[in-house]
């Protein structure tokens, strides 16, 4: 049953399409047929009685003509229907600036399906309630405000686009699917830093084995680790959040290359090592701030040692082979020194042979 409010009833509201499939069924008439007697297209019939099409004054005089059917008749119960889906809509205060915004927000709705968060198909009315619920918003239009205000460490980047709508969602999203996971252990900073080797080895593995590892191991530390479809418009790398006594790591899909997602790996454990949780979450885009700056060198620095690395470079050699010795020198995947050696020089272009594509779906 939909939604109703003050009686007023969705299933009961009757769209004109019901009645003209009434009426060709009672004179044994086909949607092609009445297609070509109106001369309307085939989809137009159909759209029409399966109520995702009004009846147009040219269509329901197309319909006198072909079913003798007067063409007040169509237009009233036309003229009827919508102002009862209009007076539905004041009474759930549904405009259409909020269900057009439904549109914008279908990548992200496809992502909450995927992750059983959202029903999937659902009507655009439902989809609002649900939405509207999910949000914890009695307007979806009012998310950026709710998100400017919350206790959330967001930073907009000037390089980055950023919706703050899908973004919100994205989070909900994210936290309800991650929230039903519980730990045995409540977090603990030297167990991650001496887990610190057992997660950098996940690299050597495919990505889909690394994440299913990763998960393990952060278990052990009391973290959760989940990584989640990037959407755009919310363009996270990653996130992290205080919840209880436990902290939650999140990546996402954004990135395709295997040395930034190790990179980004890292970076968020420096955040979380450097106690950086201040507020309750902590969101990364593409930012140069000074805690950015800290994580960033955690993550150089564990990854490969500033000092094996200063001395790799005064030796003048990076062939492909050189490369692949120094990663195994430093117990990383080659794809990690030639990310580095990328960053380092400026040039994305050089050392694409070692680099590894993740494919997340």
């Amino acid at each position: 049953m939909e939604r109703m409010k003050n009686g007023l009833c969705l299933e009961l509201i009757s769209h004109p399409g019901e009645t003209l499939a009434e009426y060709l069924n009672e004179r044994s008439m086909s949607q092609e047929e009445l297609a070509f007697r109106t001369n309307f297209s085939k989809k137009h019939i159909s759209e029409v009685v399966n109520g995702k099409k009004g009846i147009s004054t040219d269509f329901a005089k197309g319909l006198e003509y072909s079913l003798g059917v007067p063409m007040k008749f169509w237009l009233n119960l036309q003229s009827i229907y919508d102002e009862e889906i209009l007076v539905y809509h004041e009474q759930n205060n549904i405009s259409v600036d909020e269900l057009t915004l439904i549109k914008q927000l279908k990548d992200v709705i496809k992502v909450g399906e995927k992750y059983g968060v959202l029903t999937s198909n659902l009507g655009k009315d439902e989809r609002l309630f649900e939405l509207r619920n999910i949000c914890g918003v009695t307007n979806l239009l009012s998310i950026p405000q709710v998100l400017s205000i919350q206790r959330r460490a967001y930073r907009k980047s000037k390089s980055t686009e950023i919706d703050p709508t899908i973004l919100y969602l994205w989070l909900v999203i994210s936290e309800k699917h991650i929230e039903a996971c519980e730990l045995k252990h409540s977090y603990s900073k030297e167990e991650l830093r001496n887990h610190l080797g057992k997660i950098k080895k996940c690299m050597f593995l495919d990505h889909k084995s690394a994440v299913i590892k990763l998960q393990t191991i952060f278990k052990e530390c009391g973290i959760i680790f989940r990584v989640m479809d990037y959407v755009k418009g919310a363009p996270v790398q990653g996130y992290i959040k205080k919840q209880d006594e436990k902290v939650i790591l999140t990546m996402t899909t954004r990135r395709k290359f295997a040395d930034e997602f190790w990179f980004t790996l890292f970076h968020e454990i420096g955040h979380i090592l450097n106690d950086d949780l201040i507020k309750d979450v902590h969101i990364d885009f593409d930012n140069d701030e000074v805690l950015e700056d800290k994580a960033d060198k955690f993550a150089t620095n564990e990854l490969i040692d500033s000092d094996a690395f200063r001395e790799f470079l005064e030796k003048g050699d990076y062939s492909e082979a050189t490369v692949i010795k120094f990663a195994k020198s430093q117990n990383v995947m080659p794809f990690i020194v030639a990310g580095r050696l990328q960053n380092h020089f400026n040039n994305y272009k050089l050392w694409n042979k070692l680099k590894v594509t993740y494919q997340w779906e």
